[in-house]
């Protein structure tokens, strides 16, 4: 009889985490634009906040989930099995990146970290014939990429060290970049020249909500012909409306 009892439960158990995975998944849905936090999950689907907080966590890691200033959002990862575009994300964000490519002339990008990956989440392309076409929802390697090089750079020291090492994709830890990645910290900008494609220019600043998690970051790239001469001022637009989230989640208490 207690072997039985044994069977049963872990069955059980395993039916209750799945359903809570998939309420927590279906109420970030329902939120659009505004995100969930963690106690509105919690008491959305009954469930103490700590275990709430454990599923919420294993679905930011693998991409379902993204956690920006308290809130959770639809991660790029849900695409694989949900028909989601650039209308699941934040409008503002929208309305910078279109600010950013019509400002610039090239390619605009909001990008999020999935584990060891970075992930465009959306794009606006200018009108020029010559442009960077970016893909979107596909995991890619975060080095040499310039927004992957952001949110390395403010990765805290034992996960950077575990990023180095256990990727193929990732430079070695030499004191060259070392150098490149605590100028990253104190200017807020990363450049990838040429190191993706030898005729294309990408430049990046990181969104920082917690400057313990770095995982949103804006890009613009473009021709190298065209932006070698407008890097400063790209670099300035980019601070600047990096900048602006960052001033506005203060704002809003997140």
């Amino acid at each position: 009889m207690n072997v039985t009892q044994g069977r049963e439960s872990t069955p059980a158990a395993e039916h209750r985490t799945v359903a809570r995975v998939m309420s927590l998944l279906e109420l970030v849905l329902a939120s659009d634009s505004q995100g969930v936090r963690l106690g509105e999950l919690s008491e959305s689907i009954d469930a103490p906040k700590s275990s709430v907080h454990g599923l919420a966590k294993g679905l930011v890691a693998v991409g379902y989930l993204r956690e920006e200033g308290g809130r959770y959002f639809v991660g790029p990862a849900i695409s694989s099995v949900l028909a989601v575009g650039p209308s699941s994300l934040p409008s503002i964000y929208r309305h910078a990146l279109e600010h950013l490519s019509r400002t610039s002339g090239e390619t605009a990008m909001l990008a999020s970290m999935v584990g060891d990956s970075v992930v465009y989440l959306d794009a606006v392309e200018p009108a020029a014939f010559i442009r960077a076409a970016p893909v979107v929802n596909k995991r890619l390697p975060l080095w040499p990429r310039s927004a992957g090089k952001c949110f390395v750079a403010f990765m805290e020291p034992r996960k950077m060290g575990l990023y180095l090492r256990r990727n193929r994709d990732a430079p070695e830890d030499t004191a060259e970049l070392q150098a490149e990645l605590a100028k990253i910290r104190e200017t807020h900008i990363a450049l990838n020249v040429g190191q993706s494609f030898a005729d294309h220019l990408g430049i990046a600043s990181p969104v920082i909500m917690n400057p313990a998690s770095v995982n949103v970051a804006l890009a613009i790239v473009g021709p190298r012909t065209r932006m070698e001469d407008k890097v400063e001022d790209i670099s300035q637009s980019l601070l600047e409306t990096a900048r602006s989230f960052t001033a506005g989640a203060t704002a809003a208490g997140h």
